[in-house]
């Protein structure tokens, strides 16, 4: 399936979410997912600018192979994915393949739907816990991720084209500058 999707960050989510209601989007998903990202030693996914992730999502599990596709104002990939029954035998399986687990993921999501377009609200925990609540919009073109943007009050000057571990690189160094900036008026 082929997937474009846009993030807008730190965004008011109670207020996202009564106009996606009031446009008739469904709530499609609220809890909690863990997601284990894999990759062999040689990091053949990776290289390749793919992912391979393992996720729960409440009860259920998929796995999911990401082929990233160049796309400038959003980041687009082909993406398989599959329903698995059993999570850590899924996981098993694949570390007996040789595959091993490279990074991990928890985070909370609200998701709806709309005419085919998903909007997901996704707040990291764990490791994570210091980036602020964002909106992922999603949908099969670009056209209809931005008419939606566009519907929710944002412009495309406020859309991000960047992957998690983008998202988690700018609050890194937006945290490293904070502190910083803190040293030097303490002196």
């Amino acid at each position: 399936m082929k997937e474009v999707e846009v993030k807008i960050l730190e965004v008011d989510r109670p207020r996202i979410e009564n106009k996606l209601i009031a446009i008739g989007a469904k709530k499609i998903f609220d809890g909690e997912i863990n997601a284990i990202l894999l990759d062999f030693n040689n990091k053949s996914i990776s290289r390749q600018k793919n992912i391979l992730r393992l996720r729960k999502e409440g009860e259920k599990s998929f796995l999911t192979l990401k082929k990233y596709r160049h796309m400038k104002k959003a980041k687009a990939c082909d993406e398989y994915e599959i329903k698995t029954s059993d999570f850590e035998t899924t996981r098993k399986i694949l570390e007996l393949l040789g595959l091993k687990k490279i990074g991990k993921i928890v985070k909370q999501r609200k998701s709806y739907i709309l005419n085919n377009a998903k909007f997901e609200f996704d707040k990291y925990k764990k490791d994570y816990n210091f980036v602020p609540e964002f909106l992922e919009i999603e949908a099969k073109d670009l056209k209809t991720v931005f008419k939606y943007v566009k519907v929710l009050g944002f412009n495309e000057k406020d859309c991000k084209p960047w992957s998690t571990k983008e998202v988690v690189e700018h609050y890194q160094k937006k945290r490293l500058r904070k502190k910083n900036s803190k040293k030097k008026t303490k002196k």
